[in-house]
């Protein structure tokens, strides 16, 4: 009766914390089929997903860290992980804003290269999508997932996460930039042979309550070459010539 679209999309509102009943009047899906196919997901995630590179025994990475990196930039900046309340079952959501559709296809890119088998959806909200996609193994792949919010609890990366950022810092750097940052154009005024001129210059700007993931962001800044001094508590600058130059050829401004 319903396609994959709508069931894709009651599913996304209900791991958002939504309940049956809302989620039902809002898409006009029952609320024993919303439940139907909450205990349906368990078996087709085993069937059909690759197997975990984290829960296996293996005990290597992603398959492509490049993306895993990306992807964890996004994750910390303006991601979660909701556990589904039958099956064993999470989604990953990233919001993306609208005005970056370039933004939306890369993070949507990146979320299906490491669970090729799952399908990867876009739930459209007031001003923004989540991109979102459901398997029993992200708290593998994400261990920073856990009760509350970021910027209120300890955010530390495994071992093995810290050599995928290592390995591809600027992957990580874009993918914080991307959720928590942006590219803008400052401006001032000086004097010209007795005239004052406006003058204006690129800076980068990144934002984020947690002071860990703030770390992790100047970290990987202080790997790549790149100077950058802290606004305030929650607030990173890129301003110097060079190395706004060295972002604009590796990050660059959100599209």
């Amino acid at each position: 009766m319903y396609d994959m679209g709508t069931r894709e999309r009651a599913l996304s509102l209900v791991a958002q914390g939504r309940s049956l009943n809302s989620v039902s009047k809002e898409t006009g899906v029952s609320r024993a089929a919303i439940r139907s196919w909450q205990i349906r997901i368990e078996p087709l995630d085993r069937n059909r997903a690759r197997p975990c590179p984290r829960c296996c025994g293996t005990p290597e990475g992603p398959s492509d860290p490049a993306a895993y990196a990306y992807l964890l930039g996004l994750y910390l900046g303006d991601g979660c992980i909701s556990h589904l309340r039958r099956g064993g079952v999470y989604f990953l959501r990233i919001a993306c804003a609208d005005a970056w559709p370039g933004l939306i296809d890369a993070c949507a890119e990146a979320m299906q290269i490491l669970r090729p088998a799952n399908k990867v959806f876009r739930v459209q909200c007031q001003g923004c999508q989540y991109v979102t996609c459901y398997s029993k193994h992200w708290p593998c792949l994400f261990p920073q997932h856990g009760p509350g919010k970021k910027h209120e609890r300890t955010i530390a990366l495994e071992p093995w996460q810290q050599t995928v950022v290592e390995a591809h810092p600027w992957e990580f750097v874009r993918g914080l930039i991307h959720s928590d940052g942006c590219r803008i154009t400052n401006w001032t005024t000086r004097l010209v042979a007795g005239e004052r001129k406006r003058y204006e210059y690129p800076r980068y700007f990144f934002t984020n309550k947690s002071t860990d993931i703030v770390r992790l962001f100047t970290e990987a800044l202080d790997s790549v070459g790149v100077d950058w001094k802290q606004a305030n508590s929650r607030n990173i600058s890129v301003a110097r010539k060079a190395s706004v130059a060295l972002m604009d050829a590796h990050v660059g401004p959100k599209y």
